[in-house]
């Protein structure tokens, strides 16, 4: 979130560099005068810095971004048939009074310690449940009743599948090895 902020900020700054050198550009014509080069390159770099964070959020996503300070208890843990995996969902609070609802999925491989992976990540929609169809699918519904075009339910392979609403898990090179199919909306 501070990474986005900064880059608002950077980018913001940025721009008004920008107008400033397109005057000084026009000026530079009309007078005949040298281009000021401190500001051209305050600008150049300017849009590199945002540049560079853009494609950092882009294709550096983990999970690690999630506000775990608003975090809020799902509806409930689900327990595979073959009890190898157990699975929780979790919702995050974002954008206060005016916000919504983000939940995700996180799976837990019940063999292994410490071996958490989240499967799942949407906004949150007002009917929302999770079955195990058989040891290793998952079957994850959440949509609004009355809007056949907010469902985002999907059945997940575990270990080999993932869903990111917005796609960032699936263009993600950190992420890429996690998954073999990555869905997003």
């Amino acid at each position: 979130m501070i990474l986005i902020l900064f880059g608002l900020f950077i980018s913001l700054f940025t721009i008004i560099l920008f107008l400033i050198l397109c005057a000084y550009i026009l000026l530079s014509f009309i007078k005949k005068k040298p281009l000021p080069k401190k500001l051209m390159i305050a600008t150049v770099s300017g849009v590199f810095l945002v540049s560079s964070i853009y494609l950092y959020e882009m294709y550096f996503f983990t999970f690690s971004e999630i506000d775990r300070e608003f975090l809020q208890e799902g509806p409930g843990s689900v327990l595979s048939p073959t009890e190898t995996y157990t699975a929780n969902a979790y919702y995050e609070l974002y954008g206060g009074a005016a916000g919504g609802v983000n939940v995700w999925v996180e799976i837990i491989d019940n063999t292994k310690k410490d071996n958490a992976k989240i499967v799942y990540y949407s906004d949150a929609k007002s009917d929302f449940s999770m079955e195990w169809i058989d040891g290793n699918n998952l079957y994850i519904l959440n949509e609004e009743r009355d809007d056949p075009a907010s469902k985002r339910s999907i059945k997940l392979e575990v270990g080999k599948e993932i869903y990111h609403e917005n796609g960032l898990a699936c263009q993600s090179l950190l992420m890429k090895d996690d998954y073999k199919t990555c869905y997003q909306n």
